[in-house]
């Protein structure tokens, strides 16, 4: 995506909805989720290793494919996890061990066991210069708008537009289905 003089007001509109979504949202006093980097177990001088541990990077609320911050940041899905004791080794498969681990990062950054403490999101810059590694971004325009793509590597065409995406999302927290 690349940024031209006619897509500056349509990136505006999506910033201004981002930001409208996370005052409502505050206004509702839902409350938001840990957004944090993992840093990776290091090794120090010959013998001394650092722990895996997870920084502090701020709350957001997790609206499907997206995270949205407090102050309007819009992140395309990273991982998650709940932070916890790791415990015994227990050998039970290769991906339970690598969770248990996320989760003791997540309570070695500080974090309360139980906290979902959201991971490896990816920051949308919403000015046209968002890229991904691998995978499309889960915006895009289509027709003079933002979209969000309902899943990684779906088309735009039928998307829905950020704004109503957004509204979606935010009415499901705010009224969750049968509470």
């Amino acid at each position: 995506m690349t940024n031209t003089t006619g897509e500056s007001e349509i990136w505006e509109q999506a910033r201004a909805a981002c930001s409208d979504t996370a005052a409502r949202l505050s206004a509702a006093d839902i409350a938001p989720e840990a957004l944090a980097e993992y840093v990776p177990e290091s090794r120090r001088l010959k013998f001394f290793t650092r722990s895996a541990t997870m920084r502090p990077l701020g709350e957001v609320w997790r609206l499907g494919a997206l995270l949205l911050g407090t102050h309007g940041t819009l992140y395309a899905l990273g991982q998650a996890t709940r932070a916890a004791e790791r415990g015994r080794v227990g050998y039970q498969s290769l991906s339970r061990e690598s969770r248990r681990d996320l989760a003791a990062a997540a309570l070695a950054g500080g974090y309360a066991a139980g906290t979902t403490v959201n991971f490896n999101a990816v920051a949308l810059l919403l000015d046209g210069s968002v890229q991904l590694d691998d995978d499309p971004p889960p915006i895009g325009i289509l027709d003079g708008e933002i979209r969000v793509r309902w899943r990684s590597g779906a088309s735009l065409n039928g998307a829905q537009t950020l704004r109503s995406y957004l509204r979606e999302r935010a009415d499901l927290l705010i009224h969750p289905p049968l509470s």
